[in-house]
């Protein structure tokens, strides 16, 4: 038999012996393939996020608190404004929408990454609630030198600033609150959005399906949060692969885990703020319904409810300057008096 052929007949034997033991042990085979599929997973996603850090490096600086280390950003000068952004997101969501730039024009506007977003640290062994995160930034602005502050909350920021408010009235002169969810509904998209969060199996699929799938979504994802209105160029300038790595994913689906039951916690206390309160919403709004805001304006008598028509949840991208005008009025009524403690 020549070299070739005996080759030839190696190879094919090798393959059937392949064969024969896929057939005898069909359940291990299929598990080895996943197990292999999955650490692949695993491996990509790794090197994509680094690639997104090199790509993204981090625009502010870093203080820590309590041994958390927090991104953020500062500018300009005048009436200290916090700025907090909602689940899955981070600081150039700010950035992009111009209303950093708006703002530093007359405040001195701080914005964190909170939390596992962006270049923020989110230690494991914490159960970051709106409470948790509050209490974090509470002190990370004493940190910083701030004694009274207005504060806009977006989505689930909104969440964390009545957190703050609610803790801390001496503080917060004025709220703003955009696209919040502030009372519990059934809602079957927060139940398959927080996977990535259940112990051990979330770990593995934040580290290897879900920022794959999130990758594949995105753009349906993101449409869904602006319709009705289009994305607007500007959001551009948002790093869409730092929100697309492993860590971001398991903390957005954290948070999505404890959006309806921090709504059942909140719900009675909303009453106790005393200090200004504008509440945002977007008519068309399809990640929050519209009777959130309305039904929280009911509640907290001396607030104020602007609805913009035809606007969806991103109402800081698309309607910035009806925002600014929002933070505006909260600053101004809530820095003529020391609001009262509740």
């Amino acid at each position: 038999m020549s070299p070739r052929n005996n080759g030839s007949s190696l190879a094919k034997n090798r393959s059937l012996a392949v064969f024969d033991h896929v057939k005898a042990h069909p359940i291990a085979t299929s598990a080895a393939a996943a197990v292999t599929g999955l650490v692949a997973c695993a491996l990509l996603n790794q090197h994509l996020a680094k690639k997104a850090e090199e790509n993204n490096p981090p625009i502010g600086r870093f203080i820590e608190i309590d041994g958390v280390r927090l991104h953020y950003i500062e500018r300009g000068h005048g009436n200290p404004l916090l700025l907090l952004h909602g689940n899955g997101s981070l600081i150039q969501d700010f950035e992009s929408s111009g209303l950093v730039t708006l703002a530093a024009k007359n405040y001195r506007v701080i914005v964190f990454d909170r939390p596992g977003y962006g270049y923020s640290e989110r230690p494991r062994g914490t159960v970051w609630s709106p409470g948790a995160q509050a209490a974090l930034i509470h002190r990370a602005l004493v940190g910083l030198g701030v004694s009274r502050i207005t504060v806009l909350g977006h989505s689930w920021g909104a969440s964390v600033a009545i957190a703050l408010a609610l803790k801390h009235p001496e503080l917060v002169t004025g709220l703003v609150l955009a696209s919040g969810y502030y009372y519990p509904t059934a809602r079957a998209d927060v139940v398959a959005q927080s996977g990535p969060a259940v112990p051990v199996i979330g770990d593995i699929m934040s580290l290897t399906l879900a920022p794959l799938i999130s990758r594949a979504m995105w753009a349906i994802a993101i449409g869904n949060m602006f319709g009705p209105k289009p994305v607007p160029a500007k959001f551009s300038g948002f790093p869409k692969e730092m929100a697309l790595r492993p860590s971001h994913i398991r903390a957005g689906a954290g948070e999505s885990a404890m959006m309806i039951p921090d709504a059942f916690a909140f719900q009675a206390d909303y009453a106790r703020l005393k200090m200004p309160v504008v509440i945002l919403a977007g008519e068309g709004d399809r990640i929050v319904d519209v009777e959130q805001s309305a039904r929280l304006h009911r509640q907290i008598a001396h607030s104020t409810l602007r609805r913009f028509s035809g606007a969806g949840h991103m109402v800081h991208q698309t309607e910035t300057i009806e925002v600014m005008s929002a933070i505006n009025e909260a600053s101004r009524v809530g820095n003529q008096a020391i609001p009262s403690a509740a």
